[in-house]
């Protein structure tokens, strides 16, 4: 499973690739917003900052605006992939982009049926949103399911991103469940390296080290 990191902060971001870990990192128009005026100099830093695939949102509505502005994010770099939410409006756009080679993200999906129209357009990635499921009182993680399920009976050529993940329990979930990608807050990855036995041994193994009395574990 690929980790992509779900933020815009470039301090943040830079911190969590030392790690290893991180394939991509999707932003969107609220994460944005948080830093500052200078949207297109954050987003540049970002895309050069992250050998792997940068999601970048279009905030244009119109759909003619969109196709313009998905081919602006796209010329920004390589590793740019375009967000697009789903609307119905929007498909013979994404159909067009896809022709023109532009990588794509739908974002905002909620059920099979959307994943499904765009999977056949031929997108690079969906993002299902577990948590904003989750918060009507449904299952997000048997969208997840379905979702995988759907994309290998078809042999579809993309990759399902859980997005809107709120707890570890949902990256664990879609992780046992097959998602390619799972985009992650940086509070949930901190959370995640957490656990009460780990903690408790470390400190036994640092408790029994000490009575040694030695300084250096070689000498």
């Amino acid at each position: 499973m690929k980790l992509f990191l779900d933020s815009a902060n470039r301090k943040e971001i830079e911190k969590y690739l030392a790690t290893g870990l991180v394939d991509g990192v999707t932003t969107n128009p609220s994460l944005l917003s948080a830093q500052g005026q200078n949207t297109k100099e954050v987003i540049l830093d970002i895309l050069r900052m992250v050998p792997g695939d940068v999601s970048i949102e279009v905030v244009e509505k119109a759909p003619d605006a969109v196709y313009t502005q998905a081919h602006q994010i796209a010329k920004l770099g390589d590793n740019a992939v375009v967000k697009i939410p789903f609307a119905f409006e929007y498909l013979p756009v994404i159909a067009k982009l896809v022709g023109d080679g532009v990588k794509l993200n739908i974002t905002l999906v909620f059920n099979l049926l959307q994943a499904l129209m765009v999977a056949k357009l031929g997108v690079t990635y969906i993002s299902p949103f577990i948590g904003r499921l989750d918060d009507i009182g449904a299952d997000g993680m048997v969208l997840i399911e379905d979702l995988v399920t759907l994309k290998d009976q078809y042999d579809f050529p993309v990759e399902i991103l859980a997005a809107s993940i709120r707890h570890v329990m949902h990256w664990e979930r879609a992780a046992l469940l097959g998602a390619d990608v799972a985009t992650v807050p940086p509070a949930i990855i901190e959370a995640a390296c957490k656990h009460p036995l780990t903690e408790s041994g470390i400190k036994k193994f640092d408790e029994d080290w000490k009575k040694l009395g030695k300084q250096n574990l070689l000498d």
